[in-house]
């Protein structure tokens, strides 16, 4: 089975919405250089309490430093943490230290071939890899959210050499959902534009991704 990560929740409604149709885990976004679903620390606590055991909370933080990352996760308490940035300072064995139980998972870039190598040196040190669409080099780094499909058989490449599980995402939806899956065989799919209308969590769309992730 295929798990389903939405992201870009922004209400406990939202977080709700997508765990009664099936969703193993939601994405509550910190402040970003760009991208959608950006909520504050206060909104993203209030979710992460409402959310029930087994399902995964996922701070998505910027934060490139792991003394502010601990700092960060501290602050609204999800279980799991999303590194959407390259980590510049400190080590992912500090983080596990500061915060025993918590989940740690590193969003690889997927732009080219160098790509695949940054992802099988990180993964002995998280417990997942996130494969999405970006490009962390830009004057404005994209860090995520763009809606964009990236090369599918360079995330392949990874899932199928790396020691952790593999989430898959950027631009999944629906129709594509199915050749996603075939191309990567990922552990797990991360979503957020795809199910979304203006910007907000579209019940019948999201129905059918899943109908579809379910086939």
């Amino acid at each position: 089975m295929v798990r389903v990560k939405i992201c870009c929740i922004s209400s406990p409604d939202e977080a709700r919405m997508a765990i009664s149709m099936g969703a193993s885990a939601l994405g509550l976004v910190g402040p970003m250089p760009s991208g959608p679903g950006v909520i504050t620390d206060e909104q993203i606590a209030t979710i992460a309490r409402i959310v029930p055991p087994p399902i995964a909370t996922f701070l998505l933080t910027s934060e490139t430093d792991a003394d502010r990352i601990i700092a960060h996760q501290k602050r609204v308490h999800t279980n799991t943490v999303q590194i959407v940035d390259e980590l510049q300072t400190g080590e992912y064995d500090q983080i596990r230290a500061a915060l025993p139980g918590i989940w740690l998972v590193q969003v690889i870039h997927v732009i080219d071939q160098k790509s695949v190598e940054e992802a099988l040196r990180i993964a002995p040190h998280v417990d997942a890899l996130l494969l999405d669409s970006g490009n962390p080099n830009l004057t404005v780094k994209e860090l995520g959210g763009t809606g964009r499909v990236h090369d599918w058989a360079l995330s392949r490449q990874i899932r199928d050499r790396s020691n952790v599980p593999v989430f898959l995402a950027g631009g999944l939806r629906p129709d594509n959902v199915r050749q996603a899956i075939d191309a990567v065989q990922p552990f797990g799919l991360d979503l957020c534009s795809g199910v979304r209308t203006n910007g907000h969590l579209d019940p019948a769309k999201l129905e059918a991704f899943m109908a579809a992730v379910n086939l």
